[in-house]
C-alpha cells in the first residue's frame, strides 16, 4: 500500500518550470496559420521592389519563423546541471 502511494505521488510531480515552458510551443503555430491562410496574401498589391505582395509576405514569414523557432528553442530547453568530471572519467 505504501508503495502505491509512493508511485502516485512520483507520476503527479511535474516541474513547473517544464510544465509552463510548453505554452511556448504554441507559437509555432503562428507561421503555419499565416502559410495556410492563402487568402489573406494572394494579391499583388503592395510591392515591395518590384515583388508581388504574394512572394514577399511569404519570404517575410521565412524570417519571422526563424525568430520564432529560435524564441521557443531558447524558452523550452532545459537547463542541466553540468557535472564536474575527473580526468578519468569515460567521456
Amino acid at each position: 500500500m505504501a508503495h502505491d502511494a509512493d508511485a502516485k505521488a512520483k507520476t503527479n510531480t511535474v516541474p513547473n518550470a517544464n510544465q509552463s515552458s510548453k505554452h511556448w510551443l504554441w507559437l509555432l503555430l503562428l507561421p503555419w496559420i499565416a502559410m495556410i491562410w492563402v487568402p489573406s496574401y494572394n494579391r499583388i498589391e503592395p510591392q515591395l521592389f518590384d515583388f508581388p505582395f504574394f512572394y514577399w509576405y511569404q519570404l517575410l514569414w521565412v524570417l519571422i519563423s526563424a525568430v520564432i523557432t529560435a524564441l521557443v528553442y531558447f524558452k523550452t530547453k532545459t537547463k542541466t546541471k553540468a557535472k564536474s568530471r575527473s580526468p578519468g572519467d569515460a567521456r
